[in-house]
């Protein structure tokens, strides 16, 4: 077994090149000398494709498709709130293809905003990721597939706690050694359970449509009774809509492991977002069809309580296609976002062992171990549903800034090589919707906008202390663990250089 220090003596393994004037991967010293390894891009279109729907389509729309009705009051403005935020997902998608293609740098959101605007507000992006975004989403859909997976095992009660917490964290687990052991691996889960998840889907839109086809049609008669019209209400109904169109986004967080990324990234959007739109519409008008509105918005998991209207004996396969859908998920969610903070590490606001790349199945190992320990730190604290309340705005507001670092690197770098360059309309209608649902959500939800800025300010101190000059002293300070990391992952510094 070769050590990390002695690489340059050893032969060349399959899936990395010595350092040449091809460019590309790497080996090199200990340390993170001039050399380094790279991720293997092993990511074709399909992949992409698979990755983005699957992210997407979690358990949303299975369980809590209920917000967007709530707040629009009736059928008809939720059913456009739901294509409007398809339409708004799909323009905010092709400004990424632009960035993503100008900046062919894993990280997503990370990259942008740094590339635009500097390191601080990068830093600030991969803060709130680390605290809010990441692992509570994650935490959330783990415990959202054990509840699933086990309640047909409690048919007339909730699980128990432990049960459900404890299967999170083993299906956490489960899903980081899959993803630290092979990328191929993780793309036939996620392929084979977004295929899962979409045949849920095609089942209720097809007994949906029987329903109507069999002369159904009363509760879709008057479809805009008691409309909610109001700025505010209808900002919270976007909101509420845009949650379930997140992660449209994750595929520009492995930008470094997709195959020719300057065709596949936009080619990708351009399929699964009209995909997906489709399938949420008429997924909702099959919903509209057969459950009358306040049926549906008491209900604690609107797709079960439409297998036991319209799937009779079948109806106990629902929660198992939610467990698949939430499982799939999970695997997509935990492969791009373990991207974001090994990037982060690779740029110095996180620790350098974050960055570190095992050399034999060439993937993060540590930052994904990072990723699964702070998962489970939050799968054990009763509340962690609590979090999901601030991560609307704090998620919009960062893409809203990375969009607009679109704009900043137009004027910044006029010159720079676009493949993709989409009309200066797209960017401008994304950010003043976007700037809409964020002034109105500080009027309808005071108390969580004002929790997620001031965890968002909290990061500054934080920067200043650990990384900024010239107090800054985690990547001095982070030498030794990145050693002993180096070792006992059997893990290289990655080849990308910061600029």
């Amino acid at each position: 077994m070769a050590k990390v220090g002695d690489v340059d003596n050893r032969p060349v393994q399959q899936g990395f090149r010595r350092e040449s004037d091809e460019g590309g991967a790497v080996a090199g010293k200990e340390g993170g000398g001039d050399g380094g390894i790279e991720m293997k891009k092993e990511l074709g279109l399909m992949d992409g494709v698979a990755i983005i729907v699957g992210v997407i389509v979690g358990a949303g729309i299975f369980v809590s498709p209920k917000g967007v009705l709530l707040y629009s009051g009736s059928i008809g403005v939720a059913i456009i709130v739901w294509i409007l935020s398809g339409v708004l997902s799909m323009v905010g998608a092709l400004c990424y293809a632009e960035l993503g293609t100008m900046i062919p740098k894993s990280g997503g959101d990370y990259a942008y905003i740094g590339e635009a605007f500097g390191p601080l507000p990068a830093f600030l992006y991969l803060w709130v990721a680390l605290l809010i975004l990441v692992p509570a989403g994650n935490a959330i859909t783990a415990i959202t597939f054990a509840q699933y997976l086990l309640q047909p095992l409690w048919p007339t009660c909730e699980p128990p706690y432990e049960s459900v917490r404890l299967l999170a964290a083993v299906i956490t687990c489960l899903l980081t050694a899959i993803n630290c052991r092979n990328v191929k691996w993780v793309t036939r889960v996620t392929e084979t359970f977004t295929g899962m998840k979409v045949l849920a889907l095609l089942v209720i839109t097809g007994a949906g449509a029987y329903h109507l086809m069999s002369g159904n049609t009363e509760l879709l008669e008057a479809p805009f009774a008691n409309s909610k019209i109001q700025p505010g209400f209808i900002a919270v109904a976007f909101y509420n809509g845009l949650f379930s169109y997140s992660g449209w986004n994750y595929l520009n967080f492995v930008t470094e492991e997709l195959k020719d990324p300057y065709r596949n990234l936009p080619r990708a959007i351009c399929i699964s977002m009209p995909v997906v739109t489709i399938i949420y519409v008429i997924t909702n008008i099959a919903y509209f069809a057969v459950l009358p509105p306040d049926e549906m918005l008491s209900s604690q998991a609107v797709a079960v309580t439409f297998a036991e209207k319209m799937l009779s004996f079948m109806a106990w396969t629902m929660p198992l296609f939610v467990a698949c859908s939430t499982f799939g998920s999970l695997n997509g969610a935990i492969f791009a976002s373990s991207r974001l903070f090994f990037v982060g590490a690779r740029n110095g606001h996180l620790p350098a062992a974050l960055s570190l790349i095992n050399i034999n199945c060439l993937t993060p190992i540590p930052s994904l171990l990072f990723l699964c320990a702070l998962t489970l730190l939050l799968l054990f604290i009763r509340d962690v549903f609590a979090i999901i309340n601030y991560v609307s705005y704090v998620e919009i507001l960062f893409i809203f800034i990375s969009v607009a670092g679109l704009l900043r690197l137009r004027q910044k770098a006029p010159d720079a090589h676009r493949p993709i360059k989409v009309s200066l309309i797209v960017p401008v209608v994304f950010l003043l919707t976007a700037g809409f649902l964020v002034i109105f959500s500080v009027f309808e939800s005071p108390m969580e906008v004002g929790i997620g800025t001031l965890v968002i300010l909290l990061g500054i101190p934080v920067y200043y202390v650990t990384i900024g000059k010239p107090w800054g002293w985690l990547t001095q300070k982070s030498q030794t663990f990145n050693r002993f990391c180096s070792k006992l992952f059997l893990c290289m510094p990655n080849s990308e250089k910061l600029d």
